[in-house]
């Protein structure tokens, strides 16, 4: 038997999830490539008894969401975390992603940050900004945005009345199929 009512419910759900979950992310500013954003999809199975909804998004979304503790300061609501021992391989590629997104904001030209300079004086590159943020992200840590869990959590506190319907209408449906 297919649930249709149900599936639609869950459906209107999940996208409604998933539009609230963009919409905090453009307005909390950390949607920069629109990757994060275009990334957030849903996959609903019907299985026997059952209907299985799932969300992902690019890995470092859920950090986003629910926040990493640095090594010195900051909290994550899942225990997530940065370790006191430095990978180079990581910090490279960190100072690598930071550096670009540098460079994408513009962050030297619009005046939001004084550019570097090297102990001579010398004006130091996006990557030396790269740098300064991966090591000052890793000691602070990334705060919680709850940019997916907020539209979740208030979206959810109605979906177990809207399910109780749907489904019983779907019940309805397949009693009047049997008595045909």
């Amino acid at each position: 038997m297919r649930y249709k009512k149900t599936e639609e419910t869950l459906r209107r759900f999940a996208q409604h999830v998933i539009l609230e979950a963009r919409k905090n992310l453009k307005d909390k500013d950390k949607n920069v490539s629109s990757k994060l954003s275009d990334s957030i999809t849903y996959k609903a199975e019907e299985y026997a008894n059952s209907i299985f909804l799932s969300f992902s998004m690019e890995d470092y979304g859920w950090f986003q969401d629910r926040g990493v503790r640095g090594t010195e300061s900051g909290r994550s609501l899942d225990n997530f975390r940065y370790k006191k021992t430095s990978n180079l391989v990581g910090l490279e590629a960190a100072t690598g992603i930071f550096a670009a997104w540098a460079k994408s904001r513009g962050l030297f030209s619009a005046g939001k940050f004084d550019q570097p300079r090297s102990r001579k004086g010398q004006f130091q590159g996006y990557a030396t900004l790269g740098y300064i943020l991966a090591n000052s992200i890793k000691k602070k840590g990334i705060k919680p945005s709850m940019f997916f869990t907020k539209p979740f959590e208030k979206l959810f506190k109605d979906l177990p009345d809207e399910l109780i319907e749907s489904y019983g209408l779907d019940v309805e449906d397949l009693i009047q199929y049997i008595r045909k």
